[in-house]
Formats: structure tokens, C-alpha cells, sequence
């Protein structure tokens, strides 16, 4: 096992997760300080509102203390794309509002102090957003994340006030993009779980391969992989995914990966190896730059060595992976997974849900 392998089960594990939550939880009572949830908002951005909107009732069937914080747009570094993502949150929390069926309040709550002073408060406990909630030290990303906070809470599974969005479960036929990095941990819970969506909704599933933000010269902040890895981690709990031995395929693991894919998808092997790969390098510490790790990962989705090897000698899946981020840019997204279905588009492992309802609607 790797060092960083070994490290990131320690990033990930239950129960030094479990022992953080108790920490601060005892700590809250030797201090005699309520229970309080420090929400950080950023006036005007779209997910913040909507958080802004459920927060009060949300603390108060919980029993909470709140204290809302202003806070100024993520740093590029965290969010290459502000334009992107700026229209991108506007359609996207309103289709949350619709889903949720939460309506604009009269008077929503205002954050205070000073927000850089805020904003590196938030730096320095881990994260780099807007619309987060910190509570008890771990974050929680809008009202997508707010059923992690209930179970915490000790809420009932069928009890929540915002559990995930169901996914349609019954044929509806059409098709699909898939947008997705071999390097996402996003990309991997997704790919665990859309090609059975696909056969359940009687749809085709085209999967659109790209190169990762930080091999296309775009740097990602420690605390963004730091929380995407802990996120992925709760994410890929509940939906019964293995996930935390992580061996990094950045660089030569990707791109040998991404040759084979290219080969791969024409074949109708394209699903397999990307979930070999992903439980490879996500969930089994398998170092894709080595043929030991590799070879494992191509013989057990149905492709022999010789197969992997004369498809790591073409270099034509450059061309294509290039091709589909520019799809993807064409479609005002800039991250992964993404989807598309005819005209819609939407971002996010946690978005399938919305592919189904596209799908019943055309």
C-alpha cells in the first residue's frame, strides 16, 4: 500500500469521522454553547438564497442556533468558470426550489460581518464555497447535503425534511450524455450508478470522456479535494459504493486509462472499464501508471493485456477527449459529471434524478 493510499483512508475513515463529531460535540457541552450552525452566504448567489430561505425553519425543527455569514464569491482557483457558474446556479437552484417545492420568503435572513474576514475564517477550517453550512466541524453543501446534517441530528431515514431527490424508476426511453474525468470521484459514483439507470429508463447512455481540471493546467485547492474526498465519501456511504483507498491516477494513470477507454466505448466494453478503473484507483488503492494495477483493472471488465497495450500505442483519444470538453463548454458546464439530454443540461453525481424527469419529458 502507497502512502497516499494509506493517508486517504485516514481522510475518509468512519471512524475517525465519528471521533471529530464527538470531540466537537463534547466540547459544545463542556462550554455550555448551543448547538449552532454557522452558515455562510454569499449575497445575491443563487444557492445561497436558497438556503438562505429554508435555514431559520430548518434550525428550528432541529432544535438550532444559527448565525448566518457573508461571504465573497469562491476564489478563481476554486471556481475557473464564475460566468459558467453564475448561470449555471441560477437555473439549477431553481429547478432545487421546484423539486423541493421551497418558496421565497418575505424576509430572508441577512449575513453578516466582514466577508473576508468570513472567507478566510472558511478557508481555514476547509472549504472554499458559498452556500455552506459548518456544524460541529464538518461542512455540508446547500440543501443537496442537508440529509447528511439530519442523520447526524439523529433524524429518521423516513423522517427527513430533505432527503435526495428520487430518480424516476420506471422506462422512458430516449438517450444521454455522460461528461466524466477517469481523476473525479464525482465521476466515479456517477458511473456506479447511471448505466443501471440507463437500462431501468430504456435509455442509451453515450459516455463523453475528458481530461482532468488540473491536466488541463487548471490548479485545485487542498481544501476542494480535501472536502470533494470526505463529500464523496458520505455520498458513496449512502448509496452502498465502496470508496477511501484512493491511489491518484493524475497524469500517466489517466492517460492510459483514457487510451484504453477510447478503445473501449466503440467495442461496447466502455462501461465495464470505466467502473473497473474507478473501483480500481477509488476504492482498491490500484495504481493505474503500473501495468501490475492496470492489467487488473482491463482483464476483470472483459478486455485481455494484449488488447490494453495495442490501445495505449494510439494516441487519437487526445483528439476526442478535447472534442467533448469543448461539448461540454458549448453547453454552459465546466465541471463533472455532466449530463446532457436533448437541449438540458446539468452538473453533478447527485443530478441523475433531473436526467430521468428530461427523459419522461421528451
Amino acid at each position: 500500500m502507497s502512502i497516499r493510499s494509506f493517508a486517504s483512508q485516514l481522510i475518509t475513515s468512519r471512524r475517525i469521522r465519528s471521533a471529530a463529531r464527538g470531540w466537537h460535540g463534547t466540547k459544545r457541552i463542556l462550554t455550555g454553547k448551543p448547538r449552532t450552525l454557522l452558515v455562510f452566504l454569499e449575497p445575491g448567489e443563487p444557492y445561497s438564497e436558497l438556503l438562505a430561505d429554508v435555514v431559520p425553519g430548518f434550525a428550528a425543527h432541529y432544535g438550532l442556533e444559527w448565525t448566518a455569514l457573508a461571504v465573497p464569491p469562491p476564489e478563481k482557483s476554486a471556481a475557473p468558470e464564475p460566468e459558467m457558474l453564475a448561470a449555471y446556479a441560477k437555473r439549477d437552484a431553481a429547478g432545487l426550489r421546484t423539486a423541493y417545492g421551497i418558496s421565497v420568503v418575505d424576509t430572508r435572513l441577512t449575513p453578516e460581518g466582514d466577508p473576508a474576514a468570513n472567507a478566510r475564517w472558511r478557508k481555514k477550517h476547509g472549504h472554499y464555497g458559498s452556500g455552506m453550512i459548518w456544524f460541529e466541524g464538518e461542512w455540508y453543501w446547500g440543501i443537496d447535503r442537508l440529509h447528511h446534517l439530519e442523520r447526524r441530528l439523529g433524524a429518521n431515514e423516513n423522517a427527513l425534511l430533505f432527503p435526495p431527490v428520487a430518480e424516476p424508476t420506471h422506462a422512458t426511453g430516449g438517450s444521454f450524455d455522460m461528461f466524466f474525468s477517469l481523476r473525479s470521484p464525482y465521476s466515479y459514483v456517477a458511473m456506479m450508478r447511471a448505466p443501471d439507470l440507463a437500462r431501468l429508463w430504456n435509455a442509451e447512455i453515450t459516455l463523453k470522456p475528458i481530461l482532468p481540471m488540473v491536466m488541463r493546467s487548471l490548479p485545485v485547492p487542498s481544501e476542494k479535494r480535501l472536502y470533494i474526498v470526505r463529500d464523496c465519501k458520505r455520498e458513496a456511504e449512502r448509496l452502498g459504493i465502496p470508496f477511501g483507498k484512493i491511489e491518484d491516477p493524475v497524469g500517466t494513470g489517466v492517460e492510459r486509462g483514457l487510451a484504453i477507454l477510447h478503445r473501449a466505448i466503440p467495442d461496447g466494453k466502455g462501461v465495464d472499464f470505466a467502473q473497473s478503473f474507478y473501483r480500481g484507483v477509488w476504492a482498491e488503492g490500484l495504481n493505474a501508471a503500473t501495468d501490475r494495477g492496470l492489467r487488473t483493472m482491463t482483464e476483470r471488465a472483459g478486455l485481455d493485456w494484449a488488447y490494453a497495450q495495442d490501445a495505449m500505442a494510439d494516441d487519437n483519444w487526445r483528439g476526442t477527449v478535447e472534442k467533448n470538453r469543448q461539448e461540454m463548454f458549448a453547453q454552459g458546464l465546466w465541471g463533472v459529471p455532466s449530463f446532457r439530454v436533448s437541449a438540458h443540461s446539468t452538473f453533478g453525481q447527485d443530478r441523475l434524478w433531473q436526467v430521468g424527469r428530461w427523459l419522461e419529458e421528451s
